[in-house]
């Protein structure tokens, strides 16, 4: 779930308060006016201003080595990925796959049905998991594993200190993980209708008769997928290239599948204006020098995310950012040098994983003052969550051709694999990408499971593996993850017809 719940549960059981009220004099003097001044100052060694995913990596961690931690969260704790994001989206995925299987049975003998959706009760799924997570990152964890959590927002009122309500925090190290929000674009006539946005569709109730989404990326296309299976009909419509930014050869397979569960998807497709069409809401559109007008029931965002920098104070503190984040060097330090910065608030990839990564390495930096504890993008997966599943890690094949030039591409198709005959999941590639010495530079998977299947060539990449440690390993049969087998075999395949082998093999047939 939050990989920051098992590094703090492993140093749960020794794990001292947080941080300490600032007493002055050291006879309580200065604590005593502080508080009829309705100040109090708070000091500590590392105070993280956000409880996401990261924000909770950074304090648990911290926490469990003795370190004292003040948490501040003006919102909900587990921010964006637990109440909006990964967690909410993934469970109402997973209701719309369980309906799509309902009405796809036939090809396995049992009769398809078409289910009765009860969306106040889809609902209530997708709520019940975000409840059953939420005590992993609840204010009552927290405090019993020593961090001093304030629920308020945090402000920089200099370089060293943070103000959040009626406390002041004086830190040796400061965290900023305030995440991101829904990027809503000033499309003319938005704000005279109602729309979704990541923050507010999982809380809808009924059923929504045709959706429109504005925007094409990972959001735009899970919840389209999400939604038509639930019994929508869905719109996309996308400015550029839907999943524009990964490989072509591969979104292409995800995008026909979607398509041909009766999504419509248009690209090229850019959104002039909105109006309310009396019970619709039509969205002007222009494709090239074609203008045309599309009508839904309901309308969400999904065209991007943007940095939390507002009323953070960061120009008292000497921090630079602009409107794609606070800026950071490679080991994620602003340009306050006692301020790092981590996860979405930076820009870049904008993953829950991505900022325990992060969270990682300013553990490293802040605390045991690790050298060479510094980001390296290229070693970074994600998954894309659509059915079928697009998963990527490392350099795509034009990335690896402009930085190595010659190279060779490996594909291995999920047809050939006898585990995805016998459960129909045959849609679907495998394609890696290898130096010349046959070192993995990167992998893309198209298909079932892909999410769970990138996970041997996130370790390749990232351990500078070759292709032939792909090989060396035994994989149980029948399993979708010889796939990752086959393809690695790929590399070899010009050796069986290699004149010098089979002259070598021959000789040594003549000594019996």
């Amino acid at each position: 779930m939050q990989p920051h719940n098992e590094t703090a549960d492993v140093f749960s059981k020794s794990v001292p308060t947080g941080g300490h009220t600032s007493t002055g004099t050291g006879d309580g003097s200065a604590s005593r006016n502080s508080a009829a001044r309705g100040t109090e100052t708070i000091e500590c060694d590392i105070c993280v201003i956000g409880a996401g995913s990261g924000g909770l990596s950074v304090a648990a961690a911290a926490a469990a080595f003795g370190v004292r931690v003040v948490l501040l969260e003006k919102h909900k704790m587990g921010g964006d990925c637990l109440n909006y994001g990964c967690v909410p989206s993934k469970a109402l995925i997973a209701a719309g796959k369980r309906a799509h299987i309902m009405r796809s049975a036939n090809g396995f003998g049992v009769a398809p049905q078409d289910p009765s959706i009860d969306y106040a009760a889809v609902h209530n799924h997708v709520h019940s998991v975000i409840a059953a997570i939420a005590p992993n990152d609840s204010v009552e964890r927290f405090t019993g594993l020593g961090v001093h959590v304030i629920e308020s927002a945090g402000r920089f009122i200099d370089n060293n200190t943070v103000e959040a309500g009626e406390r002041k925090i004086k830190a040796r190290r400061f965290v900023v993980a305030t995440g991101s929000s829904p990027l809503v674009p000033p499309i003319p006539g938005l704000d005279s209708v109602p729309y979704f946005t990541n923050e507010t569709i999982f809380g809808n109730q009924t059923k929504i008769d045709h959706l429109l989404i504005v925007g094409g990326g990972p959001i735009g296309v899970e919840l389209a997928q999400a939604h038509r299976r639930l019994g929508s009909r869905v719109t996309v419509l996308e400015g550029a290239k839907a999943l524009g930014k990964d490989d072509p050869e591969l979104t292409k397979v995800v995008l026909e599948h979607l398509r041909g569960e009766g999504i419509d998807i248009r690209e090229g497709t850019l959104v002039t204006r909105v109006e309310d069409g009396g019970g619709t809401i039509r969205v002007h559109v222009k494709v090239g020098d074609k203008e045309d007008v599309v009508e839904g029931s309901h309308i969400l965002i999904a065209a991007g995310r943007k940095p939390n920098v507002d009323d953070l104070g960061l120009d008292a503190a000497g921090i630079r950012y602009d409107k794609r984040g606070i800026k950071v060097d490679n080991r994620l330090v602003t340009s306050n040098s006692r301020v790092y910065a981590i996860g979405d608030v930076i820009g870049g990839l904008q993953f829950t994983h991505v900022a325990n990564y992060h969270a990682g390495i300013v553990i490293r930096k802040a605390l045991f003052r690790h050298p060479f504890a510094k980001v390296d993008e290229s070693v970074i997966p994600w998954v894309t969550f659509t059915d079928p599943e697009l998963a990527h890690v490392g350099l795509t094949e034009d990335q690896a051709v402009e930085k190595h030039g010659k190279i060779s591409v490996l594909r291995w198709p999920y047809h050939e694999n006898d585990r995805a005959q016998a459960e129909r999941i045959t849609a679907g590639h495998v394609k890696v990408v290898t130096a010349k010495n046959g070192r993995i530079l990167g992998a893309t998977i198209v298909g079932e499971h892909a999410g769970e299947l990138i996970q041997m060539w996130s370790l390749a990449v990232s351990q500078k593996m070759k292709i032939g440690a792909m090989t060396a390993w035994i994989s149980p049969y029948p399993t979708l993850s010889e796939v990752n087998k086959r393809v690695a075999y790929k590399f070899y395949a010009g050796a069986t017809s290699n004149p010098l082998i089979r002259k070598v093999i021959g000789l040594l047939a003549k000594f019996g």
